[in-house]
């Protein structure tokens, strides 16, 4: 039997939070050992946010449903359903939902997400 040209992915890693957010990485570093890409689908409760950060890695989010708060270089941008936006790395950054429905995601990151590239901030 020839080695097959491609992987379906059947069980994404799920990341353990602690902010009741659903990470589920399809493709990088947890799931299947590759650093160069990681994928992500993600959903984000009401009023969940993150630490600032400034991540040795490009990110690419695609927005499903729901809105997301972005506040980039200190410029707040929010996000809808189906609109996307790419966010170059070394640059600061803070991921939030402060509305009153979850935000369901795709996430993409170059090369992978790592804590180790995530850099983020004290609270």
């Amino acid at each position: 039997m020839a080695n097959k040209k491609y992987h379906i992915q059947k069980s994404p890693f799920v990341v353990p939070t602690t902010d009741g957010k659903l990470i589920e990485e399809h493709f990088g570093n947890a799931t299947d050992g590759n650093s160069g890409i990681s994928i992500a689908h993600m959903i984000a409760p009401p009023k969940w946010s993150e630490p600032f950060q400034t991540p040795e890695f490009d990110e690419y989010t695609y927005i499903i449903k729901g809105k997301k708060q972005f506040i980039i270089e200190g410029e707040t941008i929010v996000l809808e359903a189906g609109q996307s936006i790419k966010i170059e790395k070394n640059t600061r950054i803070q991921y939030s939902n402060p509305f009153d429905e979850d935000c369901e995601y795709i996430a993409i990151c170059l090369p992978a997400f790592s804590m180790d590239l995530v850099h983020r901030e004290e609270q």
